[in-house]
């Protein structure tokens, strides 16, 4: 949610900044015009509460005097009705403010490059190019290596569920296994995160404070006749431990991280990346969320981006990171760094992680807030998240990056004591 007095004091720069992210200079001008007669009728609600506060005494004057109250016992109706029309009137003033409101997206931070689409997000650097010739000539594509070794199965997913769905056999489950273990344990042990386990279902107060709602309904798997939605990512049950809560300023910052299911619909992706482990209805993801200080926000993007690229790093997976431009960035992303990795088969670099400061936007929908030290002063948190990474599209990264010629696929060094000791999958396996 954006700050309303930015929008009042400041219409132009609201305008321009928000022209950044795609939204309508009219869309704007509705919101500050729907802002101005909310404010009218609490002043109007006010002013007639007031009047009839002044016209009770009179009417108990009045009768204390033992005179005619009639005059004034219809002057306070007729206030009365008048209160209940203009409360009546806000209410609906309030909601549609709400409305507009809720669905424009973050501010862009000053160092976001201006774009439209992905095309115009840049490059900031790359790790692993000495690896990219690794898997040899023609490389194959994580889903026919997976189904050449028995470990991944499309079609009974689909069977029993619907496309888009898929059984991890063998070695590909120990394998999912070991790496969200694997990132869970150099989350918790060396960057310093605490470990949740949260829920999977949560609520709409929930889904609204992170600003998953209402835009982005058709993007989730609602539970019919019941306050509950499947969980997109632990995004929204780590980033709603705090809501409607004040923690003092010496809490801060915040770590968590958490594995737990994603679920999306993946509304309006029809065509794309319809094999393989890309885009999933349902996958792993190991989760980074962060609580700070607007002064230190933005050298925690910068500690959690190193964070989810230490993970790539460590499974020797060629990566590059990329800084979104303002109109690819999240609806509640102040800026955003994408960590894209290698894909041979594909030969081209594919999102993995994404991590993005919201600044108090999310915060400001859930009452996230701290207490400063010195001065007692209440203020929002600054909100951040990221991948730690996906779980589904490393498993597909390692895949086309360890294949062998003979179809085989080396398991990184790093995951060999979590997978047993296995060194090698191969359809023996």
């Amino acid at each position: 949610m954006l700050d309303m007095k930015l929008i009042r004091n400041d219409f132009e720069k609201a305008t321009e900044q928000l022209k950044k992210r795609g939204v309508k200079k009219e869309d704007i001008a509705r919101l500050q015009e729907m802002d101005k007669k909310r404010r009218d009728l609490i002043q109007k609600s006010e002013q007639l509460k007031n009047e009839r506060n002044q016209v009770t005494k009179e009417i108990a004057e009045k009768k204390r005097n033992k005179e005619s109250a009639d005059e004034a016992i219809h002057s306070m109706q007729k206030v009365s009705k008048e209160i209940k029309k203009a409360d009546h009137e806000l209410e609906k003033v309030k909601a549609e403010t709400n409305d507009i409101a809720s669905r424009l997206p973050n501010l862009p931070h000053k160092s976001v490059p201006v774009g439209e689409t992905e095309d115009d997000n840049v490059e900031i650097s790359r790790w692993g190019d000495e690896l990219i010739a690794r898997p040899g000539e023609n490389p194959k594509p994580h889903w026919e290596i997976g189904e050449n070794l028995g470990i991944l199965d499309f079609q009974r997913g689909a069977k029993v569920a619907q496309s888009r769905f898929v059984y991890y056999k063998g070695a590909a489950a120990r394998l999912e296994r070991a790496l969200y273990n694997f990132m869970l344990d150099t989350h918790t042990s060396e960057n310093g995160y605490e470990e949740l386990v949260t829920p999977y279902l949560v609520n709409d107060d929930s889904m609204y404070a992170t600003g998953q709602f209402p835009k982005f309904k058709e993007d989730v798997y609602e539970i019919e006749n019941e306050n509950l939605t499947l969980i997109p990512t632990a995004e929204v049950p780590l980033t709603n431990y705090y809501r409607d809560e004040i923690l003092d300023e010496a809490d801060l910052p915040k770590y968590f991280t958490a594995m737990s299911p994603s679920f999306r619909s993946e509304a309006g992706s029809a065509g794309r990346d319809t094999r393989g482990l890309i885009r999933l209805h349902q996958f792993h993801k190991v989760e980074l969320v962060k609580l700070a200080t607007p002064e230190e926000s933005y050298n925690e993007l910068e500690k959690m981006t190193r964070d989810a690229e230490g993970i790539l790093e460590k499974l020797e997976l060629p990566y590059r990171r990329i800084v979104l431009c303002t109109g690819d960035m999240g609806f509640a992303a102040a800026k955003t760094y994408d960590l894209e990795v290698w894909m041979p088969a594909q030969d081209t670099y594919r999102e993995i992680s994404s991590c993005s400061n919201t600044e108090d936007f999310q915060a400001r929908r859930g009452m996230i807030r701290f207490r400063r030290e010195e001065s007692g002063k209440i203020q929002y948190a600054h909100t951040l998240n990221g991948s730690g990474l996906a779980v589904g599209r490393t498993v597909a990264a390692i895949l086309e990056n360890y294949q062998q010629e003979d179809g085989s696929v080396k398991v990184p060094k790093v995951l060999v004591p979590y997978m047993g000791g296995l060194e090698v999958i191969t359809e023996k396996n």
